[in-house]
């Protein structure tokens, strides 16, 4: 093998690897792009930026689209707050409220997906029809997420509530006992004192006998 034929496959080595490198690159970003487009979080913030910007009745429909997510959001939040939180009053519902709100998700989906499609209607009047029955719908969605917030928030304040009961109990008693405690120490330091002013001090005692004829 010359010289020349070395640093040419050395070469190719790099190219190859060079390309190598690149693929990478571009499979790990489109897979980065991928994930972002579907994080709920950049969908809302397109979804804002979309009702802001539109105008007619499309932006209608946009703006049952965020409020619909909005009340979606605020609901998996509650529910995800009864598998993090202690107390046997919370225990009850934390199998339920996820299953129910599930349900809810789902039909809140359904609903979403039929906003979208009214998104590409062209005829306006066809559109101005079927906007009220949208936003009834969603009305709906937003009760039934109400009631599962305010279970969730029933079921938090009461746990909350006989903690805070059980901890007063154990306040009232530990200041009930530090009272008892300095009272007693005030007594002791009142006694102590009576005694240092009505006993004759020793010195003066042998002075006087020291100072008799």
């Amino acid at each position: 093998m010359t010289g020349i034929e070395a640093i040419l496959i050395g070469l190719g080595v790099i190219v190859l690897l060079s390309i190598g490198v690149m693929v990478t690159v571009v499979l790990v970003v489109r897979a980065l792009v991928r994930r972002v487009r579907r994080s709920r979080a950049f969908g809302a913030t397109t979804l804002r930026a979309r009702a802001r910007v539109s105008h007619g009745p499309q932006r209608t429909v946009l703006a049952l689209r965020v409020r619909l997510d909005d009340v979606l959001r605020s609901g998996r939040a509650a529910v995800e707050l009864t598998g993090t939180s202690g107390g046997s009053r919370t225990h009850g519902f934390r199998g339920e409220l996820p299953r129910l709100f599930r349900r809810i998700s789902d039909e809140g989906d359904v609903l979403d997906l039929q906003l979208r499609l009214m998104e590409s209607e062209t005829n306006a009047g066809v559109l101005a029809q079927e906007l009220p029955a949208a936003r009834l719908r969603v009305e709906q969605v937003e009760a039934l997420v109400r009631r599962v917030r305010d279970a969730v928030a029933s079921g938090l304040s009461g746990a909350t509530d006989d903690a805070l009961s059980a901890l007063g109990s154990d306040v009232d008693r530990e200041v009930a006992a530090l009272q008892t405690g300095i009272e007693e120490l005030q007594a002791l330091n009142r006694r102590d004192g009576r005694v240092d002013v009505t006993r004759p001090p020793t010195t003066s005692i042998i002075r006087d006998e020291g100072n008799r004829p």
